[in-house]
């Protein structure tokens, strides 16, 4: 009588196998592979790599960010004291000193209007380029991106001050516009928010072109293709696929520019000519001139509730885009 090899393997398997763990296997299963327990042999590692490499990037936050705000914080709890005197205290009276201040609430509202009124304008202006560079396929395409953040290596201060000559009283504008008979005197361009409103626009075109660029990756060509196919005029095809395709890097760009325009000083101050009051030209004068450094702490909280407030809106602004027009994130996306 023969026997055959994989019966007897199976055979040989079940009678050394312990009682109540015999199992049958097919003769052509894989080999069993052993599996190390978790938490032995390499699984420590990466963890171990991964803490080693953040840990430079968390000490510097703790360093340069958490810290100062700790103290910016423990700051706004103490007292102002005559010639600049601090109090050391635990106490909420800089507070509802600021926020019973009119003067601070008109502050407070002027920042939040500059940074609407540049935050649209700086759109407004911004997508358009931003579209062109992000559905060209010439091959000029990388030197055209370049040359929209070339202003971004000239100093902020230095075009402000070319802002100034542009749009002062006896600036280009004024000159040009007088020269030609078009107006008599001329025209109120500086010194107001106004002047305060273009100069940042410009200054911040860059950084929302870049925004809406690096958003825009859901725009296909090839839907506007078929669209256009089916009749759809050009109107209908901005309104109904560019537009909410090209959405969240929108709303990305304007999150920005305004946290951007909200904490701007250079341009307030100088445009401005100390006739625009922002609270990011309030801190300086409270910290530096008038030596309250309380309430010049008061003014940073009040700004990171700004900030905070904004930041909130935007992701809610985002998950409702995202339902509306988008549908979710695909995984991994």
């Amino acid at each position: 009588m023969t026997v055959d090899p994989a019966e007897a393997s199976e055979a040989a398997q079940a009678v050394e196998a312990p009682e109540g763990t015999r199992t049958a296997r097919p003769a052509n299963a894989p080999p069993a592979v052993n599996v190390p327990p978790r938490g032995h042999g390499r699984g420590r590692g990466p963890g171990r790599l991964a803490l080693a490499l953040l840990a430079p990037g968390l000490l510097a936050l703790l360093l340069t960010y958490a810290l100062p705000l700790v103290w910016v914080l423990r700051m706004s709890l103490n007292e102002s004291g005559e010639g600049g005197a601090i109090r050391q205290t635990f106490s909420l009276a800089t507070f509802g000193h600021v926020l019973g201040s009119g003067h601070y609430w008109n502050v407070i509202g002027r920042t939040v209007e500059l940074g609407f009124l540049v935050t649209v304008f700086t759109l407004l202006v911004s997508y358009p380029v931003a579209l062109f560079l992000a559905r060209t396929t010439s091959r000029w395409r990388g030197l055209l991106i370049a040359l929209a953040v070339t202003p971004l290596l000239i100093s902020s201060v230095a075009r402000t001050f070319g802002w100034m000559a542009i749009l002062g009283s006896q600036g280009v504008i004024n000159k040009s516009l007088t020269g030609a008979g078009l107006i008599d005197g001329p025209l109120p361009l500086a010194n107001n928010l106004t002047g305060v409103v273009i100069a940042s626009t410009e200054i911040y075109m860059p950084f929302a072109i870049l925004a809406m660029i690096s958003g825009f990756g859901r725009l296909d060509p090839a839907l506007e293709h078929a669209a256009a196919s089916l009749g759809a005029p050009r109107r209908t095809v901005f309104r109904r696929i560019v537009l909410p395709l090209t959405l969240p890097g929108v709303l990305t760009a304007a999150l920005l520019v305004f946290v951007l325009s909200l904490s701007g000083y250079v341009t307030p101050r100088l445009i401005g000519g100390g006739r625009v009051f922002v609270l990011a030209t309030e801190i300086y004068d409270e910290a530096i001139t008038a030596l309250d450094w309380p309430v010049a702490a008061v003014l940073s909280v009040l700004l990171l509730a700004v900030f905070g407030v904004v930041i909130t809106l935007y992701l809610r602004a985002q998950r409702a885009i995202e339902a509306r027009f988008t549908g979710p994130r695909e995984a991994g996306s």
